[in-house]
């Protein structure tokens, strides 16, 4: 805990749990502005593709973990913390993806961008353990979502 801030009431931390899933959800956002569309239609999956309409559920969960681990870290350690800059970080990342991959159709350097985000979603898991042992753990089922989805996005780069 940050010793310069005093503990959040509990409706100023539930308050801050909305804004964390607002944060967390304004990456899934992206994909309001680039669909997939015709052109990923046309693109040849690799043969491990999962169906399309698994991909919502996946993620609409993953957001919800990665806001509640952000959540907790800010609780934790406060708004100045290193951590929750690589919490945004993250984020940010993550918000990148979609305009690389659907809206510029740039395959590889999508799979650039999520070699970036497995690094950074890895280094919070490990920043976050000693601040929080639950939110570092929050943060593995969306580490193993994204080691598939490079493998995923490789399959679509080495393919198309």
């Amino acid at each position: 805990m940050n010793t310069t801030e005093s503990r959040p009431g509990p409706l100023a931390a539930s308050a801050m749990l909305v804004l964390f899933l607002l944060l967390s959800f304004s990456a899934a956002a992206t994909g309001y502005f680039f669909p997939p569309g015709e052109w990923y239609a046309s693109l040849n999956r690799p043969s491990f593709a999962p169906p399309n309409w698994l991909f919502g559920p996946v993620w609409t969960t993953l957001y919800v973990l990665i806001a509640v681990s952000g959540w907790m870290i800010w609780k934790r350690a406060g708004w100045r913390s290193p951590l929750l800059a690589l919490w945004l970080v993250q984020m940010g990342l993550n918000a990148l993806w979609t305009p690389l991959f659907f809206g510029m159709h740039l395959l590889g350097w999508a799979l650039i961008e999520m070699g970036l985000l497995w690094i950074a979603i890895a280094a919070c898991v490990m920043r976050f353990r000693p601040a929080s042992t639950t939110a570092s753990w929050l943060l593995m089922p969306y580490l193993a979502w994204v080691s598939f989805a490079f493998a995923l996005n490789l399959g679509f780069w080495w393919l198309n």
